[in-house]
């Protein structure tokens, strides 16, 4: 096992190493720079651009700044941001836990809402339960969140007034868990939206690909009871396919939905991030970008050891 987990981390590193290299080199070519976000607030004197331009590194070629900066990170310097002047660390970890509440939540809502659904389709075929898991399916594939999201902003924030639009607290209740929860249920509601066509679908597939297997029959001929056979041997086998769409849904989750933190101004990394692309602030942009990457593949390797968990005959070479 620990080889093998070895193994994983030792090809992470090229993978690791590709993502922020690309990060850094598109944002870099994007039009505009530091300096134009500075300039745009009040006047430069060509002295004071040319004194910035060093500081920030600009004066020297992309790929120099990209080897500098990463010597930079493997020392635990993820630099400063040029738009607060704050060190990009401070920023980045005031939004994590914001962004785990919101990503957390909406997984385990859309577990918790997507397996009953999912198995229910697949031991009754054709019914009320499959119509249900193909709308949420389609739902969750064609509608945009930030389409959903408008929509519920204007429902029950403006037209009802039951939940909050925007924030994660209102004034200062810092600490109320319940205006956290008032705070969190739109926005948990559109991610979930998101993600939970998906994991209803493989759900629903899992399972039937394993229903009329032999080991379901001997089960069933033993005279076990049908809700036996399906948690304990039909659901117990279709977990694999399950477990993999989870790990599909990490990035969309590390990010926070972007879309979904800017439309309810939810303090995370997703709305951080957007806004840092908007100033052309590299060095938080590419502090997201590495603890993306990071959670992606921490997240690949726990699915690796839980696929050998949930099936004994995968080996972990």
């Amino acid at each position: 096992m620990a080889k093998y987990i070895l193994k994983r981390i030792m090809q992470a590193i090229p993978a690791f190493l590709i993502i922020t290299a690309v990060v850094f080199f598109l944002s870099n070519m994007a039009p505009g720079s530091p300096l134009d976000m500075i300039k745009a607030g009040g006047e430069l004197t060509k002295e004071a651009e040319e004194a910035l331009r060093v500081q920030y590194g600009l004066d020297k070629p992309v790929a120099v700044r990209y080897f500098t900066w990463l010597l930079a990170v493997l020392q635990g310097d993820f630099g400063i941001s040029t738009r607060t002047q704050q060190p990009v660390w401070n920023l980045i970890s005031e939004r994590i836990i914001p962004t785990l509440i919101l990503s957390l939540s909406s997984l385990a809502v859309s577990l918790l809402i997507a397996i009953p659904i999912g198995v229910m389709a697949a031991v009754k075929p054709y019914s009320i339960w499959d119509n249900i898991s193909s709308f949420l399916s389609f739902i969750g594939a064609a509608a945009p969140n930030f389409f959903i999201a408008l929509i519920l902003v204007y429902v029950f924030a403006v037209k009802l007034g039951v939940l909050p639009a925007m924030g994660m607290y209102s004034g200062n209740k810092n600490n109320d868990l319940g205006d956290l929860i008032r705070h969190l249920v739109l926005p948990c509601f559109v991610m979930v939206i998101q993600i939970l066509g998906n994991f209803v679908k493989q759900t629903r597939g899992s399972m039937l690909d394993v229903l009329n297997e032999e080991y379901v029959k001997t089960a069933r001929s033993k005279g076990l009871a049908e809700g036996t056979v399906t948690v304990k041997h039909i659901l117990r086998n279709a977990w694999i396919p399950i477990v993999a769409s989870i790990g599909m849904t990490v990035p969309l989750l590390a990010g926070g939905a972007t879309v979904t933190e800017q439309v309810f101004g939810w303090p995370g990394m997703g709305s951080l991030l957007i806004l840092s692309i908007s100033q052309r602030d590299y060095n938080t942009i590419m502090g997201i970008t590495i603890l993306i990457a990071v959670a992606v593949l921490i997240a690949n390797l726990l699915i690796d050891l839980v696929y050998a968990y949930l099936d004994p005959r995968i080996r972990l070479d």
